[in-house]
């Protein structure tokens, strides 16, 4: 074992060992840095693995924490903040993945590794660290978005050592970490390739495409046509350049290829993975990101053993480095690796903090509170009410809109419909649907919904969204119930042109108190708006692709058609909405 150097991190002394190479069981070894006190004294390790490099990672002992929209902000320094977890009494251990950084091996497509599965590699690491004379033989990890990911996927090869995990913002469902709602979201192009505020993967030479491993170049050539007919994919010039020039793109390939939930997802999703892991885990995420807070919710309810939820307040990205939620963390470790009787367990297990009143609600599930789902109905003039529409289609017209494609316009087309002020606190927690009735005279479009809080005098906070693509409308009616939609997304069906369909979207989980003065606004697009209130706050690349056709929208809401936003109410008066 090579002596560690000692290097200063403010007033603290931190003995540094770098490079250290950890065998895997197939002989392939990965790169690894760890940092601890300087005293020779065992201790509980904390554990970050991901593919954007262990020196990207060190920078959290050199830079202070940034907020979006800093441009100094980078979204892949997530391995937490070094200092503190040494103060904390832990050893950091910050690792690369295989085929990636200074780790051997080869990386083929996403959270696979050469044909071994991610969480192997990590059980292997974790049992390495335990049996080093620098540990105690406890293990935790730290870290969160692909750090917090491979928590889970470490957790579900059950590695004797690992006594508890903490996982933060992590993605777990992996087709919906991509496609919302079957519409493709861009974040994982940014996070592989360095771009919009991200360094990117730190990977190698040794990176290649699981689709170009799995299948003949015929086969591969048969289905990048297939790809590039659809008028979206063929209208963006990232996927042109992706579907024509594969080994430049390994990964993102992969998932542009595959826009179809299914086994390629579901091999190693981790919400599949979920019921074989019996460690404590601690699950937290903040509002904002609808389709993480679905997921983290998703695998929460999948997990067996003791267990945690925490859903922390808007804005949707945390700091980076990453340094939120450290004091849970640690309080949890401290319990669970450390065996200080601190009361952790003694608390509720699901936290939710609700915006508007800025409380924070506690309970033993989630929703944490009962809540009765009620219908607000769109109605003429762009209103919301609790009354449904009298009217049939011949006196209550639909709304409409045309959206031309980004190609020839840079304005995207919204409609909007919105409450009266509420006259007394309405609070809202859980997720919802949006059932909408519109006639549309493509194959195909997008529905982005996008519900806010606004504020006497015009000031909104984005309060939850929900995505569809239109082909992607077809329900799974066993699992669907009221206010909780389940779509399949294994195939996707051409709309018939021209007809009234019925298209029930999920609305994002969200928890929600709108004040007396406050509206609800519900916005209704098939791109998103190029710039608000809301994508100030992420990065450039945050957005979903747009679509490449021209397309006409009808929204009908009249007696027989009634469009009906279905929300999740704790609050029994719910105030007065209607008109």
């Amino acid at each position: 074992m090579t002596d560690p150097r000692t290097i200063r991190a403010g007033a603290r002394s931190i003995a540094v060992r770098k490079d250290l190479r950890v065998p895997m069981r197939d002989g392939v070894t990965l790169a690894a840095d760890t940092y601890s006190g300087v005293d020779d004294i065992p201790r509980p390790a904390l554990v970050a693995l991901s593919p954007y490099g262990k020196e990207l990672q060190a920078l959290a002992l050199t830079t202070p924490p940034q907020r979006r929209p800093s441009p100094m902000w980078d979204g892949c320094i997530e391995a937490g903040d070094i200092a503190r977890v040494v103060e904390e009494g832990y050893v950091h251990v910050i690792g690369d993945l295989r085929g990636s950084g200074a780790s051997e091996g080869e990386h083929i497509g996403n959270y696979n590794a050469g044909g071994v599965p991610l969480g192997q590699d990590a059980h292997d690491v974790i049992e390495w660290v335990a049996a080093q004379p620098w540990c105690d033989g406890n293990v935790g990890m730290i870290g969160i978005s692909y750090f917090g990911s491979m928590q889970v996927l470490a957790a579900a090869e059950r590695p004797p050592s690992l006594k508890a995990i903490f996982a933060s913002g992590g993605h777990y469902d992996f087709y919906e970490t991509t496609y919302h709602g079957g519409v493709m979201w861009f974040m994982p192009r940014a996070a592989r390739e360095g771009r919009g505020g991200d360094s990117g993967w730190a990977f190698t030479d040794r990176v290649r495409s699981r689709m170009l491993e799995t299948y003949s170049p015929e086969e591969i050539a048969k289905r990048v046509a297939e790809r590039l007919a659809d008028p979206d994919v063929a209208a963006w010039p990232n996927l042109v350049h992706v579907l024509n020039y594969p080994g430049n793109h390994e990964a993102w390939f992969d998932i542009v290829m595959n826009e179809l939930d299914g086994e390629w997802y579901e091999e190693r999703n981790p919400i599949t993975l979920a019921p074989g892991i019996d460690i404590p885990v601690w699950l937290q995420i903040d509002q904002g990101r609808g389709w993480t807070t679905d997921g983290t919710i998703e695998l929460y309810k999948a997990l067996k053993g003791p267990k945690k939820l925490d859903i922390g307040p808007y804005p949707p990205m945390q700091s980076r480095p990453f340094v939120e939620e450290h004091d849970k963390m640690f309080r949890w470790y401290a319990y669970w690796l450390k065996g200080i009787d601190n009361g952790i367990m003694d608390e509720p297990a699901v936290t939710v903090h609700v915006e508007g009143s800025r409380q924070y609600v506690t309970g033993a599930q989630w929703p944490p509170k009962d809540v009765e789902h009620r219908a607000l109905h769109l109605r003429p003039r762009h209103r919301l009410s609790f009354e449904p529409e009298p009217m049939g289609a011949e006196h209550a017209a639909p709304d409409g809109f045309y959206q031309a494609p980004l190609t020839v316009t840079d304005t995207v087309q919204i409609l909007s419909w919105s409450t009266e002020p509420f006259t007394e606190p309405t609070e809202m927690i859980g997720q919802g649907a949006a059932h909408l009735f519109a006639e549309i005279d493509q194959p195909d479009t997008n529905f982005i919904l996008r519900l806010w809080d606004e504020a006497p005098g015009g000031r909104r906070q984005l309060v939850t969204t929900a995505y569809l693509k239109a082909s992607h409308r077809e329900l799974d009616e066993e699992r669907t119930t009221e206010g909780d939609p389940y779509h399949p997304h294994t195939r996707a069906v051409p709309v018939e042109p021209g007809r009234i369909e019925e298209y029930v979207l999920r609305v994002y989980p969200f928890a929600a108190t709108f004040l007396p003065g406050h509206r609800l606004v519900a916005e209704l697009s098939n791109d998103e708006p190029l710039a608000d209130e809301h994508n100030a706050l992420l990065p450039p690349d945050a957005f979903h692709l747009p679509v490449g056709r021209p397309v006409t929208h009808k929204i009908y809401r009249d007696a027989e058609h009634p469009s009906r936003l279905v929300l999740p109410f704790t609050t029994t008066g719910a105030g007065d909405a209607s008109r």
